[in-house]
């Protein structure tokens, strides 16, 4: 479906019940009531309550992936090539992080109600975000053969990371006390040191 204006409110406005009520919480006519229409209405710029979860989660998907290919494409690069495992790692983590702080409540929906998705649709990003997990798997892989990192399990790591940075949608207010900026940063800081090691930090 063409995006309107019209179509985007929806979005905005399902976003902000989804992360109050859940998706199973929140009925077409919650959507149509916060924005003051009918119900009917609402039809006319989409099919269902489950349509928009997906463009919902699809658009979140997608800057996802693009800022992490932002983030990778940015960096200096060795002579090798390639920017040093290090680099990337935190690279990866800042652009994550400015997603989630950019657009809080549909980065909330992507992370809590992606699994109400039908389920070939829920098949379907269950793929993408595995490709994107492996992003980081990757990297860590290459920071363990270059010796940067400790001897860790890939998986367990990327996943330690990825479930700190969503976690990121309980707690992150954009009036709080860190500035988005400030915890990209950190958190990059802390993704790092947990690839490097204990034995590590410090030195």
């Amino acid at each position: 479906m063409v995006e309107t204006a019209r179509r985007r409110e929806i979005e905005d406005v399902a976003s902000s019940l989804f992360r109050e009520r859940g998706y199973a919480g929140t009925s077409v006519r919650d959507i149509a009531r916060a924005m003051d229409i009918q119900g009917a209405s609402l039809y006319a710029h989409v099919a269902s309550k489950q349509d928009v979860l997906r463009a919902i989660v699809e658009r979140m998907a997608s800057r996802f992936e693009h800022a992490a290919d932002d983030a990778i494409s940015g960096l200096p690069s060795e002579d090798t090539g390639d920017a040093t495992p290090t680099a990337r790692l935190a690279a990866l983590t800042r652009a994550h992080v400015e997603v989630v702080t950019d657009d809080l409540e549909r980065a909330t929906v992507f992370v809590h109600e992606w699994r109400s998705l039908e389920p070939d649709l829920r098949a379907r990003m269950a793929k993408r975000r595995d490709a994107y997990e492996r992003r980081f798997r990757a990297v860590i892989v290459d920071g363990v053969e270059s010796g940067e990192f400790a001897t860790v399990d890939p998986t367990a790591a990327a996943a330690f990371i990825l479930t700190a940075l969503n976690g990121l949608v309980a707690w992150y207010r954009p009036d709080g006390r860190l500035a988005a900026g400030t915890i990209a940063d950190l958190y990059a800081d802390l993704a790092v040191r947990a690839a490097v090691g204990t034995d590590e930090v410090g030195r």
